[in-house]
């Protein structure tokens, strides 16, 4: 075999190696075989025992051609790294995901649902220098329900609990229900994002994203919106 042969087949073989890892892993007909780093070098040695004594061969293009196969090796080698980094990341999220079962966590949400009996925990970012927080709780089909008027905080986070009552002090009919904020601040009415209080039920790791979704009593929520557990 001649030094030209040998390297042309190791190039051929690094560039199959290098589409493969970059491929969805299929092999078609004109899909080239791996060639080993020891294989290469045993091609090395047996053409080396075998070559013309007038006509050396160039040990550059084989320490080339090594290098070339010890490029792909290490592409190939990175690319399985990543997919075990992968697999490990999932099972911790999903670990994560399952500590969080029977946990109640707060996160932005405009709706909730309430059963005979229950109440609904929420909470709101006051802005600075406003005195008292708004929330106003209404029905499916945007009659107001009932207004809560909460102290604002200084700092940190104002919570408020709708104890599942109407402004006439009646018991509201078990379902869903709208809740809005807002406050004063410089004189004006300020809009405020509502975070709310859900029970998670079970975890779901999304297949194709990665991502994890937790099961709440309010619905599927992303866990990177969750910004307090209890």
């Amino acid at each position: 075999m001649s030094v030209n042969s040998v390297g042309a087949y190791a190039a051929q073989t690094a560039a199959a190696a290098s589409a493969a890892s970059s491929s969805s892993g299929s092999s078609g007909p004109a899909a080239m075989p791996q060639i080993s780093q020891s294989n290469f070098l045993s091609l090395i040695i047996a053409q080396m025992q075998n070559q013309d004594p007038t006509q050396p061969a160039n040990p550059n293009q084989f320490v080339n051609e090594l290098a070339s196969l010890s490029e792909v090796s290490g592409i190939n080698n990175m690319d399985s790294s990543m997919t075990n980094l992968s697999s490990t990341m999932q099972s911790s999220q999903l670990l994560t995901g399952t500590g969080l079962i029977g946990r109640s966590v707060l996160a932005p949400a405009t709706t909730a649902a309430i059963a005979a009996g229950g109440s609904v925990n929420g909470a709101v970012q006051a802005p600075a220098g406003a005195a008292s927080v708004t929330i106003q709780v209404t029905d499916a089909s945007g009659a107001l329900v009932k207004t809560l008027q909460v102290p604002a905080q200084a700092s940190g986070l104002t919570a408020f609990t709708w104890d599942g009552t109407t402004n006439s002090g009646a018991a509201a009919a078990p379902g869903t229900y709208n809740f809005a904020a807002a406050a004063m601040s410089g004189g004006s009415p300020v809009s405020l994002p509502p975070y709310l209080q859900s029970t998670v039920n079970s975890v779901t790791i999304d297949p194709t994203t990665q991502s994890l979704s937790l099961n709440t009593t309010s619905g599927p929520l992303s866990l990177n919106n969750v910004i307090q557990v209890n």
